[in-house]
């Protein structure tokens, strides 16, 4: 009989450090527990969420949970600010995550190869303008969100300092964007990383941080 040979194993490359991976994880894990209390809260007068609320103990209880992740935000939040300032590892990785002119010229390759105009879509460095896109957007999503929610979270304070009305666009703007930061994680996001072709049931190096050599 033949000896059984063994598949060779495809080369790796380290993609993501420990710690882009680690802040990674905490903000998923907040975001997700966000968006699991914060939807109910924005229909508590659905059906659906007043099965969420009993089976979580109450308005009171998922509010409870949603500053916690609320907490687990900020904190990766404040941390990535250091990071990317007074780490190697982050200042690089913030340099590469600027969009540039030839991010606008990979979006137009990409859409002539869609069409079928192309034989090749565009080439990309180390992040492509979809996770610019990804990344940039988190930024705009946590000024608006942890302000705003610190805004309602003590609203006592804020009225002492403000008006009712900034109340009242707080709520709003709190609400809306977090309504559309759920839509666009779970339909831009996570198709992405997860549920295209190229990646189903999803792309590994968000927790071994690696990367085969023919998806670089």
């Amino acid at each position: 009989a033949r000896p059984e040979v063994k598949p060779k194993e495809e080369e790796e490359f380290q993609r993501f450090s420990l710690m882009f991976r680690i802040q990674h994880i905490v903000l998923s894990t907040s975001c997700i527990l966000l968006m699991i209390t914060g939807i109910p809260l924005r229909f508590p007068n659905t059906g659906w969420a007043a099965v969420f609320f009993k089976l979580t103990g109450g308005v009171a209880a998922s509010g409870f949970m949603h500053r916690i992740g609320a907490v687990g935000l900020i904190g990766v939040g404040v941390f990535h600010m250091i990071y990317i300032t007074m780490m190697r590892d982050g200042r690089h990785n913030f340099r590469e995550l600027i969009p540039r002119l030839h991010d606008v010229k990979d979006v137009f390759k990409n859409v002539w190869y869609f069409l079928g105009r192309s034989k090749a879509g565009a080439a990309f460095g180390r992040f492509s303008y979809i996770e610019k896109f990804d990344y940039w957007a988190v930024y705009w999503g946590m000024v608006v969100m942890i302000t705003t929610g610190l805004m309602l979270w003590f609203q006592d304070i804020t009225m002492s300092i403000l008006p009712k009305f900034f109340i009242d666009v707080a709520h709003e703007a709190h609400s809306d964007e977090g309504l559309l930061a759920t839509l666009a994680i779970i339909i831009w996001h996570f198709y992405n990383v997860h549920f295209s072709p190229d990646h189903f049931p999803m792309s590994w190096t968000w927790w071994t941080g690696k990367i085969s050599k023919e998806k670089m």
